[in-house]
């Protein structure tokens, strides 16, 4: 009787499987390892900026942020559907069109939320030396 030749499908011919090269280990070993610390840092975010302190005193405004918000509804319900994007745009073109005497109210406001924030800050700051002195 004759044999007959199976065919070959292509898991038969599957080359064999190969040894990857062992890296080689330098001579340390695991116990000889440095220890990397495991201590969280309270101080430092993870991208090594230092956490604000959520009782510090929050920045003064600028004159154009008080003129945004003061004209972003106005300018929601002029053009309903418009997205945040290009609120932010029309607002911009708004400000850039006033002229001097136009922006002094803002100016004005943002100056006193200059003065305000200088002197929360100085408080503040006049508190942490007194903390750190006490403990």
């Amino acid at each position: 009787m004759a044999k007959v030749a199976k065919a070959k499908t292509p898991a038969d011919t599957k080359p064999k499987a190969t040894r990857s090269k062992k890296t080689t280990r330098s001579s340390t070993s695991d116990d000889e390892m440095p220890k990397t610390s495991t201590k969280k840092s309270t101080t430092k975010t993870r991208d090594g900026k230092k956490k604000k302190d959520p009782n510090a005193p929050k920045r003064g405004l600028s004159a154009y942020m008080f003129f945004a918000n003061e004209q972003r509804d106005t300018v929601r319900e002029e053009n309903p559907g418009i997205s945040f994007g290009q609120v932010g745009k029309v607002l911009g073109d708004k400000w850039k069109a006033l002229n001097e005497k136009q922006r002094q109210p803002y100016e004005a406001k943002a100056a006193a939320d200059k003065k305000r924030y200088e002197e929360e800050k100085a408080k503040y700051q006049a508190g942490d030396d007194d903390e750190d002195g006490s403990e």
